[in-house]
C-alpha cells in the first residue's frame, strides 16, 4: 500500500509543474495569502507564535507577498518541511493532502513572484586571494616545472575552510605573517630556478658506508659493515626503523638545483619469504617497489618523515640478482636523494620480533648462537630492498635552456636590453589580464632602482619577478570590472572559469577569447567550458571540489587505531579512498553521467586494494600494476554511489569507532543539503546515564530519553544508523566488534525510518529511500554547492532562483553531471560580480 508521503509526492509533481511556469511569475491573490495565513495558524503557531518561537521559528507575522529576505529564507524552510512531512510533528494534528499541497502552491507562487523584487539581498562575491593549493600550481604553470620539492606553502599558515569550501573569500583571510611568507616563497623560488650558478656536470659515487640509525645500527655494523643500504619498511611508520634510506656520505646534499641522473644497482630480497605473510602485513605476490625522495638534514631527522618530500620517481625491483636502475629527478640545492619502499612491511620491528619468537629454532640452527636482529639479518628470510651501490651525475643540462628560463624570459633567454619588455610579457601573465600603466611603471620603477643599486641586469630583473609575486594583482583574483558594471568583464571571467575548472590560470585560448571579448557571449562561454572539460586539468576542479563538497580534505585527519586497522595504513588506502571517488567522478562527467549515480551506481572504480577492502571478486585478478578499472557492482547490497564508497565512510566516522550521530550529520549537509542545528548548551553528552546500553544504537535511545536532544536526534539519527553496516575505514560488517566482558559481538541493526514516514531494513533500503524521494534535494544541494565553489561565495536565498533554473535545465538532459556543470558556469551568479 502507497504511503501518504508516496500519494503527496505523486500529486507535488503535477503542483510543481505549474508552479514553476512563467504565468505562475504574478503577484500573490488574496486566496493564496489566507492559505497561508490558515494553515500557520492551525498546525504551526502553537509552537512558533511570536512568543514561544519553539527552536528560534517565529512564523506569526509570516505573510505574503513575500518583502524581504528573511520571508525568502521562512518560505523556503516551511517548503522544505513540509514537503517531507518533518512538520508538523507526528504527534500534532495533520493536516490532509489537499491543504499541504494548498500551502505549497500557494507558497512557491510567492517565492517565484518575489523573484527580481527583495531589495538588500547583494550576493557579491569577496575579492578573493588564491588559496595555497591555487598559488602552488599557478606558480607551477607560470614557471613550467612542478615547485613541490621547494615546500613553498609548508610554512604559511593553515588555511580555514567555509564549510569545507576552500575557495570562499571571506575565509581566506590575509595576515601580516602571511605576506612575508609570499615574499619569502617568491624569494626561494626564483633564486632557486633562476638564480642559481652555471655548473658543469658532477658524479659522486657511493659503494659503501650505508649507516643506518638507531636500533639497526649496530646489527648492519656488525652484520653488513655498512655495505648495503636496505629498505625493511614502508615510510611514516610509527616506529621509523627502516623506512628512509640516505646516502650518510652525501648529506650535505646537491649543489645547485637541478635536474640529476641517479642510478641505484639493488635488489628485492626474499619476496618469495616462507614466513607467513601476515607478520608482514603485505601482499608477497606483488613486486618490490623502490621510490625517491628529496631529504634535507637541516629540516629534521634524515631517516624520519619530513614535510617536503613528495615521490620524485619509482620504479619494480629485480628478485634474482642486482639491476642498475636509471632514476632522473629534480633536485632543489641542499637536497639529498632519499629511498623508499612505498609496498613494504607494515612494520619492521614487530615484523622482526615476531619472525625471531616464532622461527627461533630455525635461525638458531643456522646461525649457531642464540637470536638477535643481527642473527636475524644474517640468516634470516625478512623481505627487504638491498642497495648496494648509488651513482648521481648533475646537474644536467636542459635541452634550449631550463624550462623555468623559457617560461619567464622567452626560447631565447634573459636579454639585458629587453629585460622591461620581457618583464611587461611576464607580468601580464602573473596578472591573468593586460598591463595598465600603473603596473608598467611598478615593474619599471623596480628595475630601474635595482640597477641604480649597482645589480647586474639579470639579478635585476629577478628581484623585479619577486615583485611581481608578490602582487596583489597575482595573488588575488582582482576584479578589473567597473563597479558599475554587474556582470564580469571577460578576463575577470577568464580567471574565475579558469580557476573553477582547472584550479590554475587560463591558457592561451581562454585568454584570447577575453581579448576578443567574445568570452562574455554565453554561446562562447559555453565552447570554452566544454573544450576545459576535456583537458587533463579538470582533475584541478575534480580533486578540490570533491575535497570541500564531501570533506575528502580531511581523510586521515581522524586516523583509525593502527593495531585494529594495520590494512589502512600498510596498504595505504586513503590515497586509494580518495582515488575511487575522483575516477567516479571523472567518469561522469566525461560521460555526461547522471548525477543520481552518486547516489546508487551498479559499478564503481577500485585497485586491487579496495577490491580486496571491499570483497570483491576483482581481488583475485587485479594487480597492484593494473591500478584501477571499472569493476561491476550488479547485485551488491553492500556498494554503490557515494554512500558505498570506503572513503566517504571513513571521513564521516571519527576514526577509532562510527557513530550513527556524525554520519548522520554528514549525510544531512553533505547529501541532502540541510545543517542541523548545533545542540543547545544543555544537552548532555552521548554516553550519559547509559550504564545498561549494549550497542550505540541502545546508547542513543537513552540519549533521545532528554527532551532536549529528542527532536534532532529524531532527524539525524536515522540516516547514520543505516551505514552502521560499515565499520570506522568502510569495511562491510554483520557484527560490532566483541566486547571485553566476553559476551557475544552484538549484532548491527541498520533500519530506520524517515521523519517523512519511509522505512528502510538496510542499507539498500536506505539508498532507495534517498534515490526515490531525496535525488531532488540532492542535486539542488550539488548545484549550490558547484556554485559556491566556483563563484567563491556561499549562495543565499536569492541564488534559489538560479539554482531552480540549473535544476530544470539539467532534468531535461538526464540530470547529467556535465550539463550541470556547464549549466552553473554559463549562469548569471557564475557571471556576475
Amino acid at each position: 500500500m502507497r504511503s501518504p508521503f508516496h500519494r503527496l509526492s505523486d500529486l507535488l509533481k503535477v503542483v510543481l509543474s505549474l508552479v514553476v511556469a512563467p504565468q505562475l511569475a504574478r503577484a500573490e491573490t488574496p486566496t493564496e495569502h489566507k492559505v497561508v495565513s490558515e494553515f500557520l495558524g492551525k498546525y504551526c503557531l502553537e509552537c512558533h507564535d511570536s512568543d514561544l518561537e519553539k527552536g528560534d521559528r517565529e512564523f506569526e507575522t509570516f505573510k505574503l507577498p513575500l518583502g524581504t529576505e528573511m520571508d525568502l529564507i521562512a518560505a523556503k524552510e516551511i517548503i522544505d518541511q513540509v514537503t517531507l512531512r518533518e512538520m508538523p510533528p507526528k504527534k500534532a494534528d495533520q493536516p490532509s493532502d489537499g491543504e499541504r499541497l494548498a500551502l505549497l502552491q500557494a507558497l512557491r507562487s510567492g517565492v517565484e513572484s518575489a523573484r527580481g523584487k527583495i531589495a538588500g539581498m547583494e550576493a557579491n562575491t569577496v575579492m578573493r586571494r588564491l588559496s595555497n593549493r591555487e598559488y602552488e600550481a599557478t606558480l607551477a604553470t607560470l614557471f613550467g616545472r612542478r615547485v613541490d620539492t621547494l615546500g613553498l606553502t609548508a610554512d604559511f599558515p593553515k588555511e580555514s575552510a567555509a564549510e569545507h569550501i576552500d575557495t570562499i573569500g571571506k575565509s581566506l583571510v590575509t595576515s601580516g605573517f602571511l605576506l612575508d611568507q609570499y615574499f619569502q616563497s617568491a624569494n626561494r623560488l626564483i633564486e632557486m630556478r633562476l638564480g642559481r650558478p652555471a655548473m658543469e656536470p658532477k658524479s659522486w659515487h657511493f659503494t659503501g658506508h650505508f649507516r643506518q640509525y638507531e636500533e639497526l645500527e649496530g646489527p648492519h655494523k656488525a652484520v653488513f659493515n655498512f655495505k648495503y643500504l636496505n629498505l625493511y619498511e614502508q615510510p611514516n611508520t610509527d616506529t621509523r626503523q627502516g623506512g628512509y634510506g640516505h646516502i650518510e656520505d652525501f648529506l650535505e646534499g646537491v649543489p645547485v638545483s637541478g635536474l640529476y641522473e641517479i642510478q641505484v644497482n639493488a635488489q628485492a630480497m626474499h619476496r618469495n619469504t616462507h614466513y607467513d605473510p601476515a607478520i608482514f602485513g603485505i601482499d608477497l605476490s606483488e613486486p618490490f617497489i623502490l621510490g625517491v625522495v628529496p631529504g634535507d638534514v637541516t629540516k629534521g631527522h634524515i631517516h624520519y618523515p619530513q614535510a617536503i618530500e613528495p615521490l620524485l620517481a619509482q620504479a619494480i625491483m629485480p628478485d634474482d640478482a642486482p639491476k642498475w636502475t636509471t632514476f632522473k629527478v629534480w633536485l632543489e640545492a641542499g637536497q639529498t636523494p632519499r629511498f623508499i619502499f612505498p609496498n613494504g612491511p607494515y612494520e619492521s620491528r614487530a615484523a622482526a620480533i615476531q619472525v625471531n619468537h616464532r622461527y627461533a629454532d630455525e635461525l638458531k640452527k643456522k646461525s649457531g648462537s642464540d637470536v638477535d636482529r643481527g642473527q636475524a639479518l644474517r640468516v634470516g628470510a625478512l623481505p627487504h630492498i638491498r642497495i648496494s651501490e648509488i651513482k648521481i651525475k648533475g646537474p644536467l643540462p636542459e635541452k634550449n635552456g631550463s624550462l623555468e628560463e623559457i617560461a619567464v624570459f622567452g626560447p631565447d633567454g634573459f636579454k639585458p636590453e629587453t629585460a622591461l619588455d620581457q618583464l611587461y610579457a611576464f607580468g601580464q601573465r602573473a596578472f591573468r589580464r593586460p598591463l595598465n600603466d600603473a603596473d608598467r611603471a611598478r615593474i619599471k620603477k623596480t628595475y630601474d632602482k635595482r640597477i641604480a643599486d649597482k645589480a647586474t641586469p639579470r639579478q635585476a630583473a629577478l628581484d623585479t619577478l619577486k615583485m611581481i609575486l608578490c602582487a596583489p594583482s597575482f595573488l588575488y583574483l582582482s576584479e578589473i570590472t567597473a563597479e558599475k558594471e554587474t556582470q564580469l568583464g571577460p578576463y575577470d571571467l577568464a580567471s574565475r572559469l579558469s580557476y573553477a575548472l582547472w584550479g590554475s590560470p587560463p591558457d592561451d585560448a581562454l585568454l584570447a577569447a577575453a581579448a576578443s571579448g567574445a568570452l562574455s557571449d554565453p554561446n562562447e562561454l559555453k565552447r570554452q567550458c566544454l573544450r576545459m572539460l576535456d583537458d587533463k586539468r579538470v582533475d584541478g576542479f575534480v580533486n578540490a571540489f570533491l575535497d570541500s563538497w564531501l570533506n575528502l580534505r580531511d581523510l586521515g585527519g581522524m586516523p583509525p587505531p593502527r593495531e585494529t586497522t594495520k590494512v589502512y595504513y600498510a596498504e595505504n588506502l586513503p590515497e586509494a579512498m580518495k582515488t575511487e571517488a575522483r575516477m567516479f567522478s571523472k567518469d561522469l562527467l566525461a560521460h555526461n553521467g547522471s548525477v543520481t549515480r552518486f547516489l546508487d551506481a551498479d559499478y564503481t572504480f577500485a585497485d586491487k586494494r579496495l577490491a580486496k577492502l571491499y570483497k570483491l571478486p576483482e581481488e583475485k585478478t587485479l594487480r597492484i600494476a593494473d591500478g584501477f578499472r571499472r569493476v561491476s557492482l550488479k547485485g551488491s547490497k553492500q556498494r554503490g554511489g557515494l554512500l558505498g564508497m570506503a572513503g566517504v565512510l571513513t571521513v564521516s566516522a571519527n576514526g577509532v569507532e562510527t557513530s550513527p550521530v556524525t554520519r548522520g550529520v554528514w549525510v544531512t549537509e553533505n547529501i541532502l543539503g540541510i545543517k542541523p542545528p548545533p545542540p543547545p548548551d544543555v544537552v548532555p553528552a552521548i554516553d550519559a546515564d547509559v550504564s545498561g546500553a549494549t550497542t550505540i544504537r541502545d546508547r542513543l535511545t537513552k540519549h533521545r530519553a532528554d527532551p532536549a536532544c529528542a527532536e534532532c536526534h529524531r532527524k539525524i539519527d536515522p540516516l547514520g544508523f543505516a551505514l552502521e553496516s560499515f565499520d570506522p575505514i568502510g569495511r562491510w560488517r554483520v557484527n560490532y566488534a566483541k566486547p571485553k566482558n566476553g559476551k557475544p559481538a552484538p549484532k548491527v541493526d541498520p533500519s530506520g525510518e524517515f521523519t517523512s514516514g519511509e522505512t528502510f531494513a538496510d542499507f539498500l533500503g536506505f539508498r532507495k529511500v534517498i534515490l526515490d524521494h531525496r535525488k531532488d534535494a540532492f542535486t539542488r544541494h550539488l548545484i549550490d554547492q558547484v556554485l559556491s565553489y566556483a563563484t567563491g561565495r556561499h549562495m543565499k536565498p536569492v541564488d534559489d532562483f538560479v539554482i531552480e533554473d540549473i535544476f530544470q535545465a539539467i532534468k531535461k538532459d538526464n540530470n547529467g553531471l556535465r550539463t550541470l556543470i556547464v549549466e552553473a558556469l554559463t549562469s548569471d551568479v557564475f557571471r556576475s560580480r
